[in-house]
């Protein structure tokens, strides 16, 4: 019997010596099927126009070599759009696959503003991956609502200094984003360099709270760095340095996968404060970009770019990870107005409107993805594409089940990631919305605002981040209407309102809006 056990024992040796010559997997070599799930990088920008990436803009006067190269090394979407043309409910919508609006909550938030927009029991899309093995993460701006308690255990509910100066730091953030599907999370809670409350979470709580008022004078004082609240400030946040902070703990998260020897893939998000207000890059890029304190953010931006793909490439990650690049919305309105002034650069180029319109510059957004294993180098792809659609993306391409209470809003686009030629767009439409509660929709080459205006900035109110908007004012050829209808192909400026002149068009796509809005979903039912 144990001669037997013995010549088994040599046969089975053998075997595993043969297979792994032959490149084969090993017996007794843990074979685990999520192995060949790709990693998937996701770069959250803020802010980042249309116009600021120079592989879409060829008058930029800020190079941006890595963003380029991610376009040259992958797929560069003409035709992108956020949900929404704020920050707050776009970052709602990436993580769900859901338009914010449906939550009934349209503004953004600030201190200790929350709570958390994303519902307990909704299903994100961390929370999708790690049901399919990934390790999650994410580092930087969350944005999404968090809940802060006082001493007595009572949600804080009061807004700016006062708010932040109530919290008790012993007590943890229920609904942090590792309570939402994230392994680790480090950040912050709003806009990380204009806030009421400037210090890190860590997990779901405050390491090092924020003990006094941050010094205004000691930042540079422009026309690009005026959005600056002055809140409570932790001994520990550094405001020129945020995005490195957020960098280094990408970077340490990749180091630390390549040594993981469970074979499982990762899911990491990196939201940067870039190129957000108040512009004040880093000292590495300080006066480098020779177009002022935003040309260095962006090139800082560019920098953050290319330092994740060199530690892509550093542990051989490179080739089984998507990378994706995009912003929450259209450019801000002050780096647009003196961008164009200063530098004659156009960071909305070649679109009308900026953040917080609903024309295209507040929405239409750039959106870079890279995956060697699956994407082919240096396409392009027109059709029309919400940010909303990375879940159902990100469904598909790990074989993950999406019910149809999730993810309402999302399509899945992996057929155009792998090149598969379809007759038809993948979206029938798009939707939009503005803060101010105002609501778009686009079906082919034909969008239609249901408002009149811009949707978000009040192009002939003057304050000190309004100032020199009137210029860009393009008179209503339908002033009458109540809304506004533009054929994009034969108007990409949105100049021409067609609303009387097509009321059947009108009257079509404004039916289909007012049934997705009380449908609650624009994706088809799933099987």
């Amino acid at each position: 019997m144990l001669s037997l056990q013995s010549s088994f024992m040599k046969l089975l040796i053998h075997i595993t010596a043969c297979l792994a010559i032959a490149g084969g997997p090993a017996i007794g070599q843990e074979v685990n099927q999520k192995q060949a799930l790709p990693n998937i990088l996701l770069i959250l920008a803020d802010d980042l126009g249309y116009g600021d990436v120079s592989c879409y803009n060829k008058k930029a006067k800020v190079n941006t070599p890595r963003m380029d190269q991610l376009a040259a090394e992958g797929m560069r979407f003409t035709d992108a759009h956020s949900p929404a043309t704020v920050c707050t409910p776009t970052r709602y919508s990436v993580m769900t696959g859901r338009m914010a609006f449906r939550t009934g909550k349209f503004g953004v938030f600030t201190g200790v503003g929350g709570p958390c927009m994303i519902e307990k029991e909704r299903l994100t899309l961390p929370e999708l991956l790690k049901g399919q093995g990934y390790h999650t993460a994410m580092f930087g701006k969350w944005h999404i609502g968090l809940s802060f308690f006082d001493k007595d255990g009572k949600r804080i509910r009061e807004g700016g200094v006062e708010g932040v100066r109530r919290i008790d730091y012993s007590r943890a953030i229920p609904d942090a984003p590792i309570h939402h599907g994230f392994d680790e999370f480090f950040g912050t809670a709003c806009c990380p360099t204009t806030d009421w409350l400037y210090a890190f979470i860590d997990g779901d709580r405050i390491p090092v709270p924020p003990t006094k008022l941050v010094e205004r004078d000691a930042y540079p004082n422009n026309v690009y760095t005026r959005d600056f609240r002055q809140g409570l400030i932790a001994a520990d946040f550094d405001i020129a340095e945020i995005d490195n902070q957020f960098l280094e703990k990408s970077l340490d998260y990749l180091d630390r996968h390549a040594q993981r020897d469970d074979g499982k893939p990762f899911f990491l998000l990196h939201s940067t404060q870039a190129v957000h207000l108040p512009s004040i890059p880093a000292a590495e890029y300080r006066g480098k970009s020779r177009a002022g304190p935003h040309g260095d953010f962006i090139l800082q931006m560019d920098g953050i770019v290319g330092k994740l793909m060199a530690k892509l490439d550093e542990h051989d990650l490179a080739s089984n990870t998507l990378l994706i690049l995009t912003s929450d919305n259209g450019p801000e309105v002050p780096t647009v107005v003196n961008m164009r002034n200063d530098y004659e650069h156009d960071g909305a180029r070649p679109w009308r409107g900026m953040k917080r319109d609903q024309w295209e510059g507040g929405h239409r957004v750039p959106l870079l993805m890279r995956w060697p294993e699956g994407i082919m180098a240096g396409s392009v792809s027109k059709q029309t594409v919400s940010l909303t659609d990375i879940m159902a993306t990100c469904a598909a391409l790990t074989e993950a089940k999406l019910p149809n209470d999730a993810a309402q809003d999302s399509y899945n686009i992996l057929p155009v990631l792998k090149g598969i030629e379809r007759n038809e767009p993948i979206r029938p439409y798009t939707l939009q919305q503005t803060w101010s509660k105002h609501f778009s929709i686009r079906v082919g080459q034909w969008k239609y605002l249901d408002h009149q205006g811009s949707g978000g900035n009040n192009y002939r109110r003057k304050s000190q981040f309004l100032e020199g908007l009137e210029k860009y004012i393009i008179e209503d050829t339908a002033p009458d209407a109540a809304g506004q209808l533009y054929n994009l192909a034969e108007d990409p400026g949105e100049t021409t309102n067609l609303y009387f002149k097509h009321p059947e068009k009108v009257k079509e796509m404004k039916a289909l809006l007012d049934q997705s809005l009380a449908s609650g979903r624009s994706a088809p039912l799933r099987q």
